[in-house]
């Protein structure tokens, strides 16, 4: 067993809007853990394919691309989320919404999953691995000592990504947003492979209309009651 495997790892899943990437950054900041966003390599992929000119439906091709992803994740002195492709910023890029969901229809496919499988598992290091993502707790890291499965209501989840949008200058419609929320639960849920459901011993914690500082304090308690901090 390697150092990085004694690492313990903090599991943040739920879907897209109920607050994982947040509330994952700012664990990260307050323990001085390294931070794993599975959900963006599933955008780099996307967003990797879309430059490459490769078509969603290529999955030999996109699995290499996974495979070969050159990807460093971190936050900016703020806190705002910072991702980095091949030494570029693409954070902006990466959080379209349009990568989104070309991000949805690769993570269906089996051989991107098990390109991505290793590279996650490679984010575990001392001292240790905030991992934010649908999977992370029932699939990547089934032994991590705390999982945690943030929800929201649609409307909230969908008001929440309006609101980000707009605030990085992109236009957006609340109830488009809304119905693409509602089709990539449909999808995420649905799938065969790795389908977005709570591990058996996660604790649910559902964020609608709490603000971060009340989420971040429910969440401090757990970390505390397994002795991580």
């Amino acid at each position: 067993m390697n150092a990085g495997a004694q690492a313990p790892v903090i599991c943040v899943d739920g879907p897209s809007g109920s607050g994982k990437g947040t509330v994952c950054r700012l664990l990260m900041q307050a323990l001085g853990w390294h931070l794993l966003d599975s959900g963006a390599l599933y955008r780099l992929v996307a967003l990797a394919a879309a430059r490459a000119e490769v078509a969603l439906d290529d999955e030999p091709t996109l699995a290499r691309l996974a495979a070969d992803l050159d990807v460093q994740f971190d936050a900016t002195a703020a806190g705002a989320e910072k991702i980095m492709l091949e030494g570029e910023d693409v954070t902006r890029e990466v959080r379209q919404e349009h990568t989104g969901e070309a991000a949805s229809r690769v993570a269906a496919l089996p051989l991107v999953r098990e390109a991505l499988l290793a590279r996650q598992r490679d984010f575990q290091r001392l001292p240790g691995l905030v991992a934010d993502g649908r999977d992370m707790g029932t699939v990547v890291f089934p032994e991590a000592p705390l999982k945690i499965f943030l929800t929201a209501s649609a409307e909230e989840r969908a008001s929440r990504r309006h609101k980000q949008l707009k605030e990085m200058g992109f236009d957006a419609s609340l109830a488009g947003l809304a119905e693409e929320i509602r089709v990539r639960d449909e999808r995420d849920a649905g799938r065969a492979v790795s389908p977005l459901v709570p591990a058996e011993d996660a604790v649910c914690v559902d964020t609608t209309g709490i603000p971060v500082d009340g989420v971040m304090a429910r969440i401090r308690e757990l970390v505390q009651a397994r002795g991580l901090d």
